[in-house]
């Protein structure tokens, strides 16, 4: 029978058959052993984490975890610039739209030989090829604006992180890190705000500029359309405001300090601050060294004395002509959308002369005679402005005082009364009473209260009576004056009254010294111009001044009449102090009320001049016609004349009597009244007034 095994022979091991296990111990013990090791277990596991949080931080497992986050947040970031970066593009137009804006037009004002009074249009100045250009030109801008031009794809990176941490430190904007190309970007398609949203969109059009133009060409934008002050946008804009020259000649020290202007166009002005552009200068000379365009010998010799004042050019006359001139460029062309050239009538020399003339007189006697401005206006007898001068300094005052101002001619106008007469059958001859009379409440005085009797006609003229031109006026009636000063080319309205004879209608010196050419040219009527051409930059020509106007407006016979007359007045009467050389001459003199406005227009074959002086408040002075404006009116003639060949007045070299007969040379002789005169004005008037 088969024996049933024991527990003992269980061939199941007990922890205590182990190998190694203490055998010595009871069974109860491998119970407690095991009921231990359950409840050990758990220890041991916590005891492990422990060590796990007690490892040593190595160099790579920081690195290694370092690395894992900067990714992370890498990721992240990145994908918040896209956002930003698509935001604020999506608020630009489609780039299928994106095109280089035309530069706005500009007009270049020359004089008759070419010299150059001003530019004008929204730029001030005209564009010029980089190729035009002296090589340190571009390369002072480039080493001071932005050095890595040639070397970065439209935005810099490392002057992003230095302007954003500049801004940072400074809490506000202060400076965007703008490459030159973003500078362009910002000029041609955004506002100047400052926010970083405007960055991004500069940045955006910024490459889109590298990839479409060259850097020469982003270049020649940026020099072309930059602001560099004064009005003035691009470097030959800048180059003729500041210095009188074109961009094509400017030295090197003044290449520096035009690029130096960049960082503050009004601050650092060398008209205004000529210190502080000579130092901005030595900065931007330092850095053209620094980047090899030139060598530290070169940027020594160019820098700027700090004890010698740098010369600019200063804003002369010529400028009131090239606001003249672009006042009329409507009726020529009317909207100018490409860049032209007017060639004017100016000559150079006469409007530095007319120009220096009147700043002298103003200076020397201008405290001394209570005045403060003048004006002068110089043509050829058939309307060729030669010269204008608007006011004694364009800087401070604008107000063109020969175009735009008008003032009272004073007895300057009495030429177009006796015009009037004349044609209504008086003569040089005829005999006038220069006595005083009251019409209508009425009284004009002569200057001083000087009356002298019976005297000829043309004696009243050269005495500038007052009585004989005001009882002119009522006998012929002043509406028919004023048709006759109308006829001449006055376009200011005239009072339709006795006293409007005087000259208290307010005429532009203009208008006035263009009524008298008809008496310089043989009676026909002219129309003041400037304007002789206009071109485009291409030398195509859009204007050529033809010879036109209202024709003969003094009829011949009565040329050498007003001739007669009107030589009398400056070899006898008020303007005797005008006279020069041998030239024939003639002339009137012009004193307003109370001397507020001192006149005279004057003219030889050659030339037809008027001056005015006087205050802008309309103060009273204390010149007259017959002084100031005939002393400057002399010394301006005689300067013009110089080399020219002398030449008669039409008509003017022979006198007549009440029958239009010729009686002598009209040379050194004072005319004397003839009895048996056809018309006695004098018994006229008083019978006119036995009737009132």
């Amino acid at each position: 029978m088969a024996r049933k095994p024991s527990k003992s022979s269980d061939l199941k091991l007990t922890t205590a058959d182990r190998v190694g296990a203490n055998k010595g111990k009871k069974s109860g013990t491998r119970t407690k052993t095991k009921a231990a090791a359950k409840t050990a277990a758990p220890k041991k596991k916590t005891t492990r984490r422990k060590a796990k949080k007690q490892q040593k931080w190595t160099f790579w497992r920081v690195f290694r975890r370092l690395f894992y986050w900067g990714v992370v947040l890498g990721v992240w970031a990145g994908i918040a610039v896209i956002g930003v970066v698509a935001y604020y593009g999506m608020q630009l137009p489609s780039s299928d739209t994106w095109a280089i804006p035309d530069r706005p037009a500009n007009i270049r004002i020359v004089a008759a030989d070419g010299r150059l009074l001003s530019n004008r249009g929204k730029m001030g100045g005209e564009a010029v090829s980089i190729h035009e250009l002296p090589h340190f030109v571009p390369a002072a801008v480039l080493a001071i604006e932005d050095r890595r031009f040639y070397d970065h794809f439209g935005v810099d990176p490392i002057g992003i992180a230095r302007a954003f941490v500049n801004n940072t430190i400074e809490g506000r904007i202060t400076g965007g890190g703008s490459t030159i190309t973003q500078q362009v970007a910002k000029n041609l398609f955004l506002t100047p705000d400052q926010n970083y949203g405007r960055k991004i969109q500069e940045a955006l059009l910024s490459v889109w500029l590298e990839q479409n133009f060259t850097k020469d060409e982003i270049l020649q934008l940026y020099l072309n359309r930059v602001y560099f002050g004064a009005g003035s946008y691009g470097i030959e804009a800048a180059a003729q405001r500041y210095f009188g020259k074109s961009a094509r000649n400017l030295s090197l020290g003044e290449s520096a300090i035009l690029a130096g202007l960049l960082k503050a166009p009004s601050r650092l002005a060398p008209n205004k601050n000529p210190e502080g552009a000579a130092a901005r200068a030595r900065l931007v000379l330092n850095a053209m060294a620094e980047e090899g365009y030139i060598s530290e010998a070169e940027a020594k010799a160019a820098a700027i004395d700090p004890n010698k004042r740098i010369r600019t050019r200063v804003t002369g006359t010529e400028y009131y002509v090239a606001d003249w001139v672009e006042t009329l460029m409507d009726n020529y062309l009317g909207e100018v959308n490409q860049d032209v050239i007017v060639y004017t009538t100016i000559n150079w020399e006469m409007q530095k002369q007319a120009e220096f003339l009147i700043k002298e007189i103003v200076r020397e006697q201008g405290e001394e005679r209570a005045f403060s401005q003048g004006a002068l206006v110089s043509m050829t007898p058939d309307g060729a402005v030669q010269a204008i001068v608007g006011g004694i300094d364009y800087t401070q005052s604008q107000y063109n005082r020969a175009v735009t101002a008008r003032r009272q001619s004073g007895s300057a106008f009495k030429p177009f009364v006796y015009l009037t007469a004349l044609e209504n059958g008086y003569r040089p001859d005829t005999v006038v009473e220069d006595a005083p009379f009251t019409y209508q409440n009425w009284s004009p005085e002569n200057a001083g209260g000087k009356y002298r009797g019976r005297i000829q006609l043309r004696d009243a003229l050269a005495m500038s009576s007052n009585v004989v031109a005001g009882k002119l006026a009522i006998e012929l009636g002043p509406r028919q004056i004023a048709q006759t000063a109308y006829k001449l080319g006055i376009s200011s309205n005239i009072d339709a009254v006795p006293s409007s004879a005087l000259g208290t209608t307010g005429i532009s010196l203009l208008e006035l010294t263009a009524a008298y050419a008809p008496f310089a040219n043989g009676g026909e009527g002219i129309i003041a111009r400037v304007i002789s051409r206009i071109e485009t930059a291409d030398g195509e020509v859009l204007y050529n001044h033809e010879p036109v106007g209202p024709g003969q407006v003094i009829a011949p016979e009565y040329i050498p009449m007003m001739n007669d007359m009107l030589v009398h007045a400056v070899e006898v009467g008020t303007g005797r102090k005008a006279q020069f050389g041998n030239w024939p001459i003639a002339g009137k003199t012009g004193t307003s009320q109370k001397n507020r406005d001192a006149v005279f227009v004057g003219y030889s074959a050659r030339l037809v001049t008027g001056v005015w002086v006087g205050n802008d408040d309309d103060t009273p002075t204390k010149a007259s016609g017959g002084n100031i404006p005939v002393q400057i009116w002399h010394d301006f003639m005689q300067e013009a004349h110089e080399g020219l060949a002398v030449a008669q007045i039409p008509g003017g070299n022979v006198r007549f009597d009440n029958q239009n007969q010729v009686l002598e040379p009209m040379t050194n002789r004072q005319a004397q009244p003839q009895e048996g005169q056809r018309r006695n004005l004098g018994d006229l008037i008083n019978e006119i007034f036995s009737r009132n």
